[in-house]
């Protein structure tokens, strides 16, 4: 294993560990604040359109790069 493919492994599985992290976040922020069904649907919709575009990004990435090679 080369350095490259260390990154590459590292920053996938920081990613899954960080984006789990924020929805763990966003449920407890939803429940301290008894935001309700509704509430909570608004707080995993608005936070986690940033999480959703993140990951389509990394799709398209993929996506693109196949198509080239």
């Amino acid at each position: 294993m080369n350095e490259k493919e260390f990154a590459e492994i590292s920053l996938n599985v920081g990613l899954v560990i960080g984006i789990s992290y924020m929805v763990f976040i966003i449920y407890k922020l939803g429940k301290d604040s008894k935001a309700g069904k509704f509430g909570g649907f608004i707080l995993f919709l608005a936070l986690g359109l940033g999480i959703f575009g993140f990951i389509v990004k990394f799709i398209i990435k993929m996506f693109l790069t196949s198509q080239l090679s």
